[in-house]
């Protein structure tokens, strides 16, 4: 147990660099960790995937909550925009998570990779807007926010692959949707963290220390790193030219693909 919480550690500062800086909740990079981290320590192969689901959800509250405080000092969080994603966000969430036991593993997995590049191909050829807002739409906003909860409960992730692209679309900027991306993960993730953990409540061969589907040695492990390294993310979110900050996160997206791809 002792290498696990010491792996998880050194995760929990990367997740945590990630969340603060791109929106991502750290999930992107915890899940494929987690996969392999639980195969090496012989949990049941049928409930690696899953594990590794639900422990990236709940990892992402504490950072999550440490992302949101940075952000809302430095004045980059759209509360308006935050409540018209919240509703639809958690619907979709707590669905996700019960979808999440059952759907095929690889035609999810195959999907995301794919959606992945679409988002990185978006972000790196995104032309400059100005910062002029459009006209707010709260009907759609309530369909998309059932969507980034949907998919990001699926895959264990906090939603900023998808909620930064789209706020980005809305001709927000950058550093504002990197923000409010991170308060919508706190939703996405205490909702499918609440699922995940009542889904496994009773399913059997769970290893000791779980709370449902959650790894508790390897949640306390990720979070002590992660809530100190978010804020740095976030600060440089906030120094970094609009520019440059889309161009490292379509780096970052491409990465996540191929590192999917390829294991």
């Amino acid at each position: 147990m002792l290498e696990l919480f010491l792996f998880s550690m050194l995760l929990g500062a990367i997740a945590g660099l990630l969340a603060g800086l791109f929106g991502l909740g750290g999930g992107v990079v915890i899940v494929p960790a987690l996969v392999w981290l639980f195969s090496a320590h012989h949990f049941p192969a049928e409930q690696i995937m899953i594990m590794a689901i639900a422990t990236s959800l709940a990892t992402i509250i504490p950072t999550s909550i440490s992302s949101i405080l940075m952000h809302q000092k430095l004045g980059n969080i759209l509360w308006h925009n935050v409540s018209r994603l919240i509703p639809g966000i958690l619907i979709g969430a707590g669905v996700g998570a019960f979808i999440a036991d059952t759907i095929n593993a690889e035609l999810l997995k195959q999907f995301f990779i794919a959606y992945l590049v679409y988002v990185g191909f978006r972000m790196a050829l995104q032309k400059n807007t100005n910062a002029q807002l459009k006209k707010p739409n709260d009907w759609l906003d309530y369909i998309v926010g059932k969507g980034i909860g949907l998919l990001s409960s699926l895959l264990g992730i906090g939603g900023g692959t998808i909620t930064v692209p789209y706020l980005v679309s809305r001709q927000i900027e950058i550093k504002n949707a990197v923000a409010v991306s991170s308060a919508c993960g706190l939703a996405i993730a205490v909702s499918g963290t609440l699922v995940f953990a009542f889904l496994g409540w009773n399913q059997p061969f769970l290893p000791e220390w779980s709370l449902g589907y959650v790894y508790l040695p390897v949640l306390c492990g990720i979070i002590i790193c992660s809530i100190l390294t978010a804020p740095i993310g976030a600060k440089l979110a906030s120094k970094l030219p609009a520019k440059q900050l889309k161009q490292y996160f379509s780096i970052m997206i491409f990465l996540i693909a191929f590192k999917m791809i390829f294991n």
